[in-house]
């Protein structure tokens, strides 16, 4: 069996800051490993070292003799010279060093006598090279390496395209295929999700599951990493701890263990509070000297408990977004072009007020153009939108990194765009989105591409806006940043559509999912987790004789019934409690209306008009009243709007 193991590997990094102490690790054939732990903790740098990329300060690693390890960095990989083809048939080239292997040996062996010393142990090793070069798929290579280039989106026809014409992202899949197609021992995928698709995500998912050997992956898609691991190794202030189950099982237990440890350090802060305060009391008091400095070495003594700051419990809250009408916005016929290629015809949608829709589909089939026409960026096209009364949008892209440009620092940039209230809150919601420390004073200009992605989608989320167009807001965030971002949407009371490549993220936030495709689109009444079942029956039903895919369509459609009525059930519940809720406005408002008109009378009354005080008075508790009426009825027209809603 194949491995790879560490025995107390330890790397220091700049300064007094200790990148892994003593870390001890075993990867073999079957491994299914995640690597965990927050941004900057290390997991890039300990991948490095386990493929044999950076040496350690100390410590041992041992891998099985003649076992193959293949590394996939986060980026940089950049190909040339070649057709995407060739580029891919490149990842053979260590079995065509075995073949050759294999034919010196062959060469060797010939006109040697059975009985020779030495004969046996070349004819095993020639037995277990020809097995090397079986097991790698190198007959087979042509339909393997189109599997899985199409696999990972490319199209048959980019085959024969030079290299070069492909992007950063795509470069990243070209080189995410040649690891694959190595078939290796032990793989190691430093966020092979970073650059793919919903489509190809799935299509890798399904890749590693069927993988022979073993493998460690980082990445910041929680149901990509449940799907594909069954244990987790974190990197926690440079230890490394090993965790049993899927990401989401590693989660709770972590989840107890971090409770656990705020306590103690909640307690010991308490504490050393308390022995700070002593002293202070009685340093300069002769008759407690001892005990001043019993306490003060007490402290010196003490091992701090630290909570790093990407632990720290943070949350954000937008701004409440501006009130608008029950249509969000209404699409009709829109279609785009670009050339001769059709990428969005006849396109109609009506959405409401609060709703949230996932635009889902591979590549080119039109989301962000799409999102580009909703967001007013792209005027070119054909058919009508419309917005809703009151509707401000606001818009984040996948290029709005671009806008961040000067020599500002980040707290100021964020400083200087927030609404007065928030500003006491820019350094926590900074810190949410992986800006911390010394982070908040750098300039805009050193930014990387993804801090400067981050940057952009917090300055647009900290204005009052009511209808949030996202396109890939979850790009450069860490699993943690993914869900404070998420709370912070989901309490979020205006209207959200947007486009994702990570599905835990598209199933908890979406309530409607538009799919589009080349064949065109169709709009589904469910979460993105709904769609993906309705898409999978589909699929099963396609692929049934005629009275099987009846029986299927007849138990589909016992089990669509039984979801509306279960819908119908909690509508009907609904409208009790709105109804309920409009009679007791309206109660109140009729006896609101009945102390105005007692108010009123009162204030025409000698009594009262004779004296200013009393006047001032009664004129007083009838403008509070008023205010009282004016905000009842507007509670009673948003519950009746509602009610006629749920009736249409």
């Amino acid at each position: 069996m194949a491995f790879v193991q560490f025995s107390k590997v330890s790397l220091a990094a700049f300064g007094d800051r200790d990148i892994l102490k003593n870390v001890s690790l075993s990867l073999f054939s079957g491994s299914r490993a995640a690597l965990s732990g927050a941004n900057g903790s290390g997991k890039s740098t300990l991948l490095r070292v386990i493929a044999g990329k950076l040496p350690p300060d100390s410590g041992d690693r041992a891998v099985q003799k003649d076992s193959r390890v293949s590394y996939l960095p986060q980026s940089g990989i950049v190909h040339r010279g070649r057709t995407l083809r060739e580029e891919a048939e490149t990842a053979f080239d260590g079995i065509r060093r075995i073949l050759s292997k294999m034919e010196a040996l062959g060469y060797a062996l010939e006109g040697v006598q059975k009985n020779t010393p030495g004969t046996d142990l070349l004819l095993e090793e020639y037995h277990q090279l020809h097995e090397k070069v079986e097991n790698s798929g190198y007959y087979t290579r042509d339909p393997q390496i189109t599997m899985t280039l199409t696999g990972l989106g490319f199209l048959v026809s980019d085959m024969d395209r030079p290299v070069e014409e492909f992007s950063g992202g795509w470069q990243m899949r070209i080189a995410l295929a040649k690891v694959l197609l190595e078939t290796p021992d032990i793989l190691l995928l430093d966020e092979p999700t970073n650059y793919l698709d919903i489509e190809a995500r799935s299509w890798l998912e399904s890749r590693l599951r069927s993988f022979t050997g073993g493998y460690l992956l980082v990445s910041h898609d929680r149901y990509f990493l449940d799907v594909t691991v069954t244990e987790v190794y974190e990197l926690f202030q440079g230890n490394l701890k090993r965790y049993a189950g899927n990401y989401t099982m590693y989660e709770q237990v972590r989840q107890q263990e971090l409770e656990s440890l705020m306590k103690s350090y909640a307690a010991q802060q308490e504490e050393i509070a308390k022995t700070e305060e002593l002293i202070r009391r009685f340093r300069y008091k002769a008759s407690k000297a001892a005990m001043v400095q019993e306490r003060i070495k007490k402290l010196e003594k003490m091992e701090l408990i630290t909570i790093p700051e990407s632990l720290k419990k943070i949350s954000i809250t937008f701004p409440e977004p501006p009130q608008a009408g029950q249509i969000a916005l209404t699409l009709k016929g829109i279609g785009k072009s670009y050339g001769s290629r059709r990428v969005l015809a006849d396109l109609d949608l009506t959405l409401e007020t609060g709703e949230r829709l996932v635009a889902a589909g591979p590549n080119g089939a039109g989301k962000t153009t799409l999102l580009r026409i909703l967001a007013g960026s792209d005027g070119d096209f054909d058919g009508t939108l419309q917005y809703g009364a009151g509707i401000l949008p606001g818009y984040f892209s996948q290029d709005a990194a671009e806008s961040i440009t000067g020599s500002e620092q980040v707290v100021e940039f964020l400083e200087a765009q927030a609404p007065t209230e928030l500003i006491p809150k820019v350094r926590d919601m900074l810190g949410s989105f992986l800006f911390r420390g010394d982070d908040v004073y750098k300039p805009l200009s050193v930014l990387s591409g993804g801090e400067k992605s981050r940057l952009a989608l917090l300055k647009m989320l900290l204005n009052p806006i009511n209808l949030l167009i996202l396109d890939e807001p979850t790009n450069h965030l860490d699993l943690y940043s993914k869900d404070i971002l998420l709370d912070a949407l989901k309490a979020y009371k205006g209207t959200i559509i947007f486009v994702s490549h990570d599905r835990a993220f598209m199933e908890a936030l979406s309530t409607k999912t538009l799919e589009l495709s080349r064949r065109g689109h169709r709009l589904f009444y469910g979460n993105y987790a709904y769609y993906r079942e309705r898409i999978e029956n589909e699929q099963k039903q396609e692929a049934l004789t005629p009275l099987e895919a009846a029986q299927f369509k007849n138990k589909s459609a016992q089990s669509d019934a039984a979801r509306q009525r279960e819908a119908d059930k909690q509508r009907q519940t609904l409208i009790r409690r709105l109804e309920r809720q409009e009679a007791e406005i309206l109660q109140a408002l009729e006896k609101l209306e009945a102390e105005k008109i007692r108010l009123e009378t009162e204030l025409g009354t000698p009594e009262i008009y004779s004296s200013r005080e009393k006047a001032r008075t009664v004129k007083a508790r009838l403008d509070d009243i008023i205010i009282q009426i004016e905000t009842k009825t507007a509670e009673w027209e948003a519950k009746a709007e509602e009610l006629l809603r749920l009736f249409s």
